[in-house]
């Protein structure tokens, strides 16, 4: 799992607990743990009425279009404990979710997914809440 992203995340307290918590669980590879870990060193924390919109984080619906084949998908990306298939939603800390949390709208990411090197692009970013 590679991120090549410079730019600093954004994300709210809670979600960087959150992904710290799932890192000292053991819950990612050693390499995702460890870019996991840079990107939060460089992160910036903010509250929730302070995140901006454009940004990926919990309870958001977001469309990315992979760079490659232009498909655009959309992610509904919600608490851990909230994800269900039937509902189309998955958790922030899957593979896509942490790939793209604290990312906003025009970042290309380039993230391993299911041991396949993908480049995405974040289209756009809807609040649910």
């Amino acid at each position: 799992m590679t991120q090549e992203i410079e730019q600093q995340i954004v994300l709210t307290t809670g979600i960087y607990d959150l992904i710290k918590d799932h890192i000292r669980r053991k819950k990612t590879s050693k390499e995702e743990e460890e870019v996991l870990l840079k990107q939060l060193k460089k992160a910036k924390q903010v509250t929730r009425k302070n995140l901006p919109l454009d940004v990926v984080t919990v309870d958001a619906k977001v469309i990315v279009k992979d760079i490659a084949t232009a498909k655009e998908a959309v992610h509904t990306f919600v608490a851990p404990d909230r994800a269900k298939r039937r509902n189309n939603t998955e958790s922030i800390l899957s593979p896509m979710g942490l790939a793209l949390v604290g990312c906003k709208v025009g970042d290309v990411v380039t993230w391993t997914i299911n041991d396949e090197l993908k480049q995405m692009e974040i289209i756009q970013v809807e609040r649910l809440d």
